[in-house]
């Protein structure tokens, strides 16, 4: 779940079974391929020994590593005296290493095969994760701040659309570079926009009066709107209620509450600059006029929900810059690319139905 987190693993299947212990998850691809490995080493190997040279030099190569974090622990959070640790280390890491030299003569009759999976592991989660990263940047160099949506949208002859377009990022800030790309390619924008990034948290439920983080994208008339939807690992998508009618309830929500503190914002800023009985005589006037707009983007967003909504994804095909050396054409070009192709899509990952889904695809040079 960690590797998943920090992007240096691909998007797996993963399944909690319980949901008192935190840590216990089944995952069905790796349990599959665990599977195939065990037949297959066993079909090579033949013989317990060479499985024996294998098993005993993975548990030696735990201990150790497991001892060589542990003294990073000592020095780094438990602060422990320098002495304390020399002496750990001359003790039990002479041990394992006496224990590791043992087993390595073993390495040509088995032994090479956990590190060849090793190997092959870290080979994996070094592309994905360096791919994402450059991707990740990519966006963030690229990505269409708030205060320019107006703009961008203005540089095009766009017209607005019937219904609710719902647009799939990995950014919490800022607009996504696709967004763009795609007003470029097709003027036609939905009446409401919202932008939803979704993140997963290591707990297990979070309600759903927290669960949605709104922001407004101003002017207000474009009726843009950014949002950050956080799961827990034992929350269920579309199960209670369906996520499009769960995101309009918290948007209309969220319309009201965002009235009430511009309401608060502008009489803090009306104490400090008029008299107080002009206050008292625009209260009334600063009220009708909110609550006028407030019931009138209500009706928008309910309006355009009844009509429809859509899905975009983004369809992000990478692919190594100008210039880039053979290493870097190999790991994006080839190697990332055959990773994304046979791994879960992200609408499985997001289970975003496939009627009013559609995807968009730009190409980053990175």
């Amino acid at each position: 779940m960690q590797s998943l987190a920090l992007g240096c693993f691909p998007q797996v299947k993963i399944v909690h079974t319980s949901t008192k212990y935190h840590g216990q998850i089944y995952i069905p691809e790796v349990n599959n391929l665990l599977m195939l490995a065990c037949v297959i080493v066993t079909l090579a190997f033949r013989t317990t020994e060479k499985l024996s040279n294998a098993y005993g030099i993975a548990v030696v190569f735990v201990m150790t590593l497991t001892s060589g974090f542990l003294v990073l622990v000592m020095i780094m959070i438990w602060k422990t005296h320098i002495l304390f640790v020399i002496v750990y280390v001359l003790i039990i890491g002479t041990f394992e290493l006496i224990l590791l030299s043992s087993v390595l003569y073993k390495f040509n009759q088995g032994g090479y095969l956990p590190l060849a999976f090793a190997m092959f592991l870290m080979f994996i989660m070094y592309v994905w994760n360096y791919v994402y990263r450059k991707k990740y940047h990519f966006e963030l160099q690229n990505k269409i701040s708030p205060l320019k949506v107006k703009e961008t949208v203005d540089e095009t002859n766009y017209h607005r659309l019937p219904g609710l377009a719902i647009f799939y990022s990995e950014l919490v800030h800022g607009i996504p570079p696709i967004f763009k790309h795609y007003v470029e390619n097709v003027p036609a924008l939905h009446s409401v926009l919202v932008f939803v990034s979704v993140k997963s948290l290591p707990i297990s439920k979070v309600p759903v009066e927290e669960r949605f983080l709104f922001r407004r994208v101003k002017p207000p008339d474009l009726y843009v709107f950014r949002c950050v939807v956080r799961y827990g690992y034992n929350d269920k998508r579309n199960e209670e209620e369906p996520f499009e009618r769960l995101l309009v309830e918290r948007l209309k929500e969220f319309i009201r509450d965002d009235s009430v503190l511009s309401i608060n914002a502008s009489k803090c800023n009306r104490v400090s600059t008029e008299q107080c009985n002009v206050e008292l005589e625009s209260d009334c006037d600063i009220h009708d006029d909110a609550k006028f707009l407030v019931d009138r983007d209500i009706e928008v967003v309910e309006k355009t929900f009844s009509i429809g909504v859509v899905h975009f994804i983004g369809e992000q095909d990478v692919i190594a810059g100008k210039g880039s050396n053979i290493a870097k054409r190999f790991v994006i070009d080839y190697a990332f690319n055959i990773l994304k192709r046979n791994l879960r899509q992200s609408s499985k990952v997001l289970d975003i139905p496939h009627k009013r889904m559609l995807k968009v695809g730009m190409i980053y040079e990175l």
